[in-house]
């Protein structure tokens, strides 16, 4: 029971941003070689959807 919860983790914390990381480097590389277009649009915003790059502050006070 423990281990799959580890395992959980361990994939939300390492590969999700990984896998954001490789989809916007990727949209990046295509649109130096082709231009803007509709995949490389779609790759930005799924890996904006997986981990954002702004981080939104939180004021405590």
């Amino acid at each position: 029971m423990i281990q799959k919860r580890i395992a959980q983790w361990a994939l939300m914390a390492v590969a999700v941003p990984l896998a954001a990381a490789g989809a916007r480097r990727l949209s990046h590389t295509l649109e130096a070689r082709r231009g803007p277009s509709g995949v490389s649009r779609l790759l930005n915003k799924g890996a904006d959807m997986l981990r954002p790059q702004k981080a939104k502050r939180r004021r405590f006070f």
